[in-house]
């Protein structure tokens, strides 16, 4: 049985990985801020709820012993939790804007990493995945034709640009890990107007990436499609 935790799963992306995952056989954790929220969205996945904040260091330790406790390791970390931030224009972000969203994002993400490592090193074979965007991708957004050219968010791209360096350092200090970012596809949600994909399409990525074999990619920035430019 895989044993698997997503991070920011009570809606969107999350919830639905968190529904291939379970119908796929994994045993999830489904990371919720408000543990209400969590059980409902859990009822609907067969999921387990946990309280799970990002942005706090005691929620975070006590997911991690729960896990330990309950399961005793983790294989697969699929790190979701994230927030836009503001889509003012550059001139118009502040340092607090970008530390707002550097705490979930980025902050965030390490904080859960870290937290999870000890639990991952008992796995015969962990993996990460680290939710990213083409958004974070330098070569695209400087791209004038590119459509990611056209995002006016400062503070989001940029956490997932971080996210990316964050993920290949990872994956060099644990080559006996699969740690890949993924771009899983433009979801369609209130979270992004211009998406066109549901979110159980581009769910469909993720659990792929969830599911690699230890010969499988790592340190890599992947769409549906392969590499994605860094």
């Amino acid at each position: 049985m895989t044993t698997t935790l997503i991070t920011g799963a009570t809606r969107g992306l999350g919830l639905e990985t968190a529904r291939q995952l379970t119908a796929a056989g994994h045993t999830v954790y489904l990371g919720a801020r408000d543990l209400k929220r969590g059980q409902e969205a859990a009822q609907q996945t067969g999921a387990r709820a946990i309280q799970l904040d990002v942005t706090d260091e005691e929620s975070v330790q006590a997911a991690a012993e729960l896990v330990r406790e309950e399961a005793g390791t983790l294989d697969v970390l699929i790190n979701n939790a994230a927030i836009s931030g503001t889509w003012d224009p550059p001139a118009e972000i502040t340092a607090a804007d970008m530390e707002t969203v550097y705490a979930t994002n980025v902050f965030g993400l390490v904080r859960v990493t870290h937290a999870f490592l000890p639990l991952l090193g008992t796995s015969g074979h962990p993996v990460i995945v680290n939710v990213s965007s083409t958004g974070g991708s330098l070569t695209r957004c400087g791209d004038p034709a590119g459509l990611e050219a056209t995002f006016p968010m400062v503070a989001y791209c940029s956490s997932k640009s971080a996210v990316n360096m964050i993920t290949v350092q990872y994956a060099n200090a644990f080559p006996q890990m699969r740690i890949n970012a993924v771009h899983p596809g433009s979801i369609a949600t209130d979270f992004n107007p211009r998406g066109e994909r549901s979110a159980a399409e581009c769910a469909e990525f993720i659990v792929r990436m969830a599911a690699i074999g230890p010969d499988g990619p790592t340190g890599a920035f992947l769409e549906a499609d392969g590499p994605i430019p860094w």
